[in-house]
């Protein structure tokens, strides 16, 4: 699910929109359960029993026999058992397809569920599921019915009891873990035969300075939602330390859209908004200046604290397709937010290495083909081949000593950075879309493929 980094970051509580008219609901549960073509997706991520799920049904069969077991109800009649209105239907007890489509209807119908999230809810499992399915996976029926059941859980419960982010969000793992969740979720997407890993080596002597107090930034392109997620998928099994303690510069818009939020809990954050979106709404900009300033110093604090690492998108937003090529690239990065962070690094005083840090995993979740302002965008989803490549770090010191002119020398080395994504992207390229393969490597970027 997801992150960019603006110059200037924001405690965001998930809002809902206003429920329609009748008229317009009816609509809507007349064609809540027909199969819907258009396809979405949530955010950025087998054991028997990794997310709590055990837990959860424990509580309430718990809430449900203490419930039974009062004087009330104890003591009450025959005639007035049949007054009692049986508990609503749970996402998590669901068995089938149409179960889950129910329960959702059921809870707009009784008006606990917004209108545009049950709909978006009954898109995300109509997607998901033609996604998976289309994977071959041999138990593809039983991963969706899992996940989705699990994922529309999750969403509702927030929509119940909306969870508020703070500046810096640590993820949440217990009671319920929500990073577990998330890499459940969008592991049946990511098509790893046709995945790749480029330069380990660099990721393996990134490990090595953190375990050494030193930090690190990973200033990457960013793809889409999913992203965090993939990293994670990628890494998890020659790096399981850093899939899981990296901190994300997140965007506000994927803490706040219902269908984000609870993939977004499950990551290390540091919660911002874009610059893209600064200027939504005019009358929020001072707002959203102060809150990205409050981010910023507890990006600080973490940094002076030392063995952290943080992933950066400096172009301040998505990845997008050329509007007539129809090819994708990594967006050009803000040389202003690439020079800002080298110099809250400086300011840590703790040694801190930048590497650059290129993501191809566009087909998963594509954004839209234009920068939205309203939350609850459409997605698509689909199971592809991803990739992921760490180059060696660049030594800003090195750049600023050499050029005199400190706006030239801003500007060099951002450039130095994306020109490093940029080439090993296309050796992803060649890899993922060129079918290339692990002959797509390069003197600069050598392709594995750990997992396999």
């Amino acid at each position: 699910m997801m992150l960019s980094i603006p110059s200037t970051a924001k405690l965001y509580s998930c809002s809902t929109a206003p429920r329609v008219s009748s008229s317009k609901y009816s609509y809507f549960v007349k064609s809540l359960g027909a199969r819907t073509r258009t396809r979405s997706s949530c955010l950025l991520f087998c054991a028997s029993n990794p997310w709590g799920t055990a837990e959860i049904l424990h509580h309430r069969k718990s809430s449900l026999n203490a419930a039974a077991s009062t004087p009330e109800v104890a003591s009450s009649s025959a005639s007035d058992h049949h007054d009692v209105s049986p508990p609503p239907p749970s996402f998590l007890d669901a068995r089938t397809e149409q179960d889950l489509l129910l329960v959702i209807q059921k809870e707009a119908e009784a008006g606990r569920l917004p209108i545009n999230i049950a709909q978006g809810m009954t898109e995300l499992y109509h997607n998901y599921r033609d996604a998976v399915l289309g994977s071959g996976h041999p138990k593809a029926v039983e991963l969706v019915m899992s996940n989705m059941a699990m994922a529309l859980d999750r969403i509702f419960s927030d929509v119940q009891d909306p969870f508020q982010f703070s500046p810096h969000h640590n993820a949440i793992r217990e009671p319920f873990d929500y990073y577990t969740f998330g890499q459940k979720y969008i592991r049946p997407l990511v098509d790893f035969r046709n995945s790749f890993l480029g330069n380990n080596s660099i990721v393996n002597e990134i490990e090595k300075k953190l375990e050494q107090g030193e930090n690190v930034i990973l200033m990457s392109n960013h793809q889409t939602e999913a992203d965090p997620a993939v990293i994670a998928l990628l890494l998890e099994s020659t790096n399981s330390f850093i899939a899981e303690n990296l901190i994300y510069v997140a965007g506000d818009r994927v803490i706040t859209d219902p269908l984000c939020k609870p993939f977004s809990m499950g990551r290390n954050l540091l919660c911002v908004y874009s610059k893209k979106h600064m200027g939504d709404d005019p009358k929020l900009i001072d707002m959203k200046r102060r809150a990205n300033t409050k981010s910023l110093k507890e990006m600080a604090l973490l940094l002076r604290s030392g063995a952290k690492i943080i992933w950066i998108a400096p172009s301040g937003g998505r990845d997008r397709p050329d509007p007539v090529t129809k090819e994708w690239h990594p967006a050009p990065f803000d040389s202003s937010s690439v020079d800002n962070m080298r110099r809250l690094v400086e300011h840590a005083g703790i040694p801190c290495h930048i590497y650059p840090m290129a993501l191809m995993c566009h087909e998963l979740m594509p954004p839209p083909l234009e920068v939205e302002k309203e939350i609850g965008e459409r997605r698509l989803i689909s199971f592809h081949g991803v990739g992921v490549s760490v180059a060696p770090s660049i030594d800003y010191h090195k750049i600023y000593s050499a050029l005199e002119d400190p706006d030239e020398a801003k500007s060099t080395y951002s450039e130095l950075l994306y020109s490093s994504i940029c080439q090993q992207y296309d050796v992803l390229k060649s890899a993922i879309y060129g079918k290339q393969g692990l002959n797509a490597s390069s003197p600069a970027v050598l392709l594995t493929q750990p997992w396999l």
